[in-house]
């Protein structure tokens, strides 16, 4: 597969997630499009990394550093989703223009 047919996906990835944040109210579904946002990242510097030749194959940084972000997007998919439950048993709504307190 060529480079640029990878960057396209990874493109239109990154475009989708930002979409459903931009425009959807459910706290999960934003959750939702900051993934496809981290995996179309995660994409890009997969493919970055195997363009980048070295004297005997690709270079394993980028890969290195997808395993750093999927681990992070664990990690930041586990604590918001403790936010989101626990917003939810106070105010029982997880809609994202409700959630304009942190008192209540």
């Amino acid at each position: 597969m060529s480079a640029q047919a990878v960057l396209t996906v990874a493109a239109v990835l990154f475009s989708l997630g930002l979409y459903c944040v931009i425009t959807r109210r459910n706290a999960v579904s934003i959750l939702m499009g900051v993934e496809l946002m981290l995996n179309a990242a995660n994409i890009n510097l997969v493919a970055f990394s195997n363009l980048s030749l070295g004297g005997q194959g690709p270079k394993v940084e980028g890969h290195m550093f997808v395993v750093f972000v999927v681990l992070l997007a664990a990690a930041e998919a586990a604590v918001a989703l403790a936010i989101i439950l626990s917003i939810f048993r106070r105010m029982g709504t997880v809609e994202a223009d409700r959630m304009t307190s942190l008192k209540e």
